[in-house]
């Protein structure tokens, strides 16, 4: 869709995606259906001019040294299209999850009461690299019924546009409000403070990358912020745990492909734990291309260990480095990762049931993962649910983000105007 261009002014097209939501709204799910449908299509057609747009990011990227982690994040190849083309197309073929009737959690006398779940109304993405994340967000809220403003990192520009005039020529191809998806340019610097402080029409603002950035439009937004979380999960090493449990969920939760959201990169070890098999399962790590970190504890004990920073046991490396730390029960890990882990999904290894009850009711994390590897996937193979990311807050949405996450209730309370 050569006409599609960059919404120079965050003001305005917030304006605009929040006139179009009230038409959405009101769509069927069909039609959302078949527009999701025509993304895929459209990103599969357009693939070769999306790649030659990657590469013209990827150059100047190199040129104005950009970290190699935000490079690996950038990087659009052909299977990472069309990965997401087959989840933009699994998420056509998924049920409508608007207009969903769930029982009232109260009941009215003489009424019939129940609760429908409903479009939030005008969502924004503010990321960093990850140029198929726009397209996915838009499935998402396109399949949702919502209205998308997309704000990129400058390091992508060139992706980022060409995947925008591939999903704007889709929808409008099938006829849904023209306003529902804008992207703004990412040469601007004012243009997220200006979108974050659309609290009038924004519904919801999520922000997507390393710690800064969130923290960033955390810091200046008026409207609602879903806080995403990538890297610094925790892992408790029992004493009863197996050395092969702790190697898999280890390097298992770092394949996620680009971004490593689940990935273990900090590992509590309890006092008693065999030395040979330390060092058998930091053989394995190295051998993977691991770098291994210890606490002073441990670096004592085995001198080839980088000591870790005292700050690290907060921070996300978000690269192959797992650091090593010792305690004296799982009471001390519970309360270790309580205080320091990044509260997203947090691990057990263990062969003691009441340990695992004990972990999982006292983690203070969105999600616990016992004798399981917490690799997240946006595409699972099982279940009726595509994700973006995942969130490790209260009070708003928490855990994976999904469709409902993209969704609200409305109660609604019928009578017969009978006093």
């Amino acid at each position: 869709m050569e006409s599609f261009s960059l919404s120079p002014d965050p003001t305005v097209a917030v304006q605009r995606a929040y006139r179009a939501s009230i038409d959405l709204a009101t769509t069927k799910g069909v039609l959302r259906s078949q527009t999701v449908q025509a993304m895929a299509l459209a990103l599969k057609r357009q693939q070769n001019e999306i790649l030659e747009a990657n590469t013209l990011d990827l150059e100047a990227s190199r040129d104005m040294a950009v970290p190699d982690l935000i490079l690996e994040w950038l990087k659009l190849t052909p299977e990472r299209i069309q990965t997401t083309v087959q989840l933009l197309q699994r998420l056509s073929e998924l049920p409508d999850p608007i207009g969903r009737v769930m029982t009232a959690a109260y009941p009215v006398e003489n009424c019939q009461t129940y609760s429908q779940l409903m479009p939030l109304g005008v969502i924004a993405l503010i990321y960093e690299a990850f140029p198929e994340l726009g397209a996915i967000a838009a499935g998402l809220c396109i399949k949702t019924g919502n209205c998308l403003i997309l704000r990129g990192g400058s390091e992508a520009s060139y992706s980022n546009l060409a995947i925008a005039q591939a999903l704007a020529g889709a929808i409008e191809e099938v006829g849904l409000p023209l306003d529902c998806f804008q992207a703004l340019p990412s040469d601007q610097g004012a243009s997220v403070r200006d979108l974050v402080m659309q609290d009038q029409y924004l519904n919801l603002i999520i922000p997507y990358g390393r710690p800064n950035l969130v923290q960033q439009v955390f810091r200046q937004a008026t409207a609602p912020v879903l806080r995403t979380a990538l890297g610094n999960c925790y892992l408790y090493w029992s004493p009863s745990g197996s050395l092969d449990a702790v190697r898999w969920m280890i390097l298992d939760s770092h394949q996620s492909d680009p971004d490593p959201v689940n990935a273990i990169e900090k590992v509590l070890i309890h006092r008693s734990q065999n030395p040979s098999s330390l060092t058998m399962l930091w053989k394995t790590l190295r051998e993977k291309g691991f770098e291994v970190r210890g606490d002073a504890e441990l670096v004592a004990d085995f001198p080839e260990l980088q000591l870790t920073e005292e700050s690290d046991w907060r921070q996300a490396y978000l690269a192959k480095i797992v650091a090593f730390k010792v305690v004296d029960s799982l009471e001390a890990a519970i309360a270790w990762i309580n205080l320091y882990s990044n509260g997203h999904a947090d691990c057990l290894v263990t062969e003691s049931y009441q340990e695992s009850r004990q972990f999982a009711l006292g983690i203070n994390s969105a999600s616990t993962y016992i004798n399981a590897s917490p690799r997240f996937s946006r595409n699972p193979n099982r279940g009726d649910s595509i994700f973006l990311g995942m969130s490790n807050q209260k009070g708003l949405r928490r855990g994976l983000i999904s469709m409902e996450t993209l969704t609200t209730t409305k109660h609604i309370v019928q009578g017969t105007g009978q006093f």
